[in-house]
């Protein structure tokens, strides 16, 4: 639980940061600044994982629902020109299959996502993104080119998991990543084309269940600098790492996020 902001807290931090983000304590911006700034190096990184390690740190402060207002306005000055760029180099026929049953689940899982108790979200949250990571980690691959079925399974959950807490590029990344014949490049180029399209899609779901709020574009303003540094650093990082040293390094952050999100912690840090 998130204590209200005293007038000593608003004091000790800079006025910008207390008039966009009322309520919080000084703690709570610093969580959400690192997070961004995390989320925003694995992004430009690998082409995802910003909602796989923003959502369970920022649900700790916010809860999941306005967790994932704010992380739609974060998103979206990036994702659709990242996308332009990307568009060229994806492999479309994989992506629309997804994003055909990605649409369809969306609302189930925006339902979901308001449906469960605030706890309860947390615990699922941060337990989806420890068995991903899991699952990309232990090497796993399958061969050829993805069925018409698999294809749509696959978009079905991330369809889910996105209305659920903007994480649908977890499965994607299990899929693509697992992929033995894509590289990262191929990988990277897709997450990113499908990301710009499902942004779209989710925004208008988002708006029409009242999730996407005034007060979630107002604290995302002084995020998008931070965003967009951490997408910078992580873009340059990118063109250096090599196909080991990408794959290991998201899945660190990622699996460091998610573990550190988990209720289990809360009594013991008084959270």
């Amino acid at each position: 639980m998130v204590r209200r902001i005293s007038f000593s807290d608003a004091d000790a931090m800079p006025f910008s940061l207390s008039a966009f983000m009322p309520g919080l304590t000084s703690d709570g911006i610093a969580v959400l600044l690192a997070a961004t700034l995390l989320g925003g190096l694995v992004r430009g990184f690998t082409g995802f994982g910003f909602a796989m390690v923003f959502m369970p740190l920022a649900s700790m402060v916010l809860g999941p629902v306005a967790a994932l207002g704010l992380i739609w306005f974060i998103d979206l000055p990036f994702a659709l020109p990242i996308a332009a760029r990307s568009a060229r180099r994806a492999e479309w026929g994989e992506i629309l299959p997804l994003l055909l049953t990605a649409t369809l689940a969306l609302p189930a899982g925006i339902w979901l996502l308001t449906w469960l108790d605030r706890e309860t979200m947390r615990w699922l949250l941060a337990s989806l993104v420890l068995v991903a990571v899991g699952l990309m980690a232990s090497g796993w691959r399958y061969h050829g080119r993805p069925t018409i079925p698999l294809s749509l399974g696959v978009g079905a959950l991330s369809g889910l998991f996105n209305g659920m807490a903007s994480i649908g590029g977890m499965p994607l990344a299990v899929f693509w990543l697992g992929a033995q014949r894509n590289d990262r490049h191929k990988t990277r180029a897709n997450m990113q084309a499908f990301f710009g399209v499902s942004t779209l899609i989710s925004g208008a779901v988002l708006w029409w269940k009242g999730i996407l709020i005034f007060g979630a574009l107002l604290m995302a303003v002084p995020l998008f600098a931070v965003y967009g540094i951490g997408l910078w650093a992580g873009t340059h990082g990118f063109r250096l790492a090599s196909e080991q040293s990408f794959r290991r390094g998201a899945y660190l952050v990622i699996f460091l996020s998610a573990l550190i999100s988990l209720p289990l912690w809360d009594a013991l840090i008084g959270r």
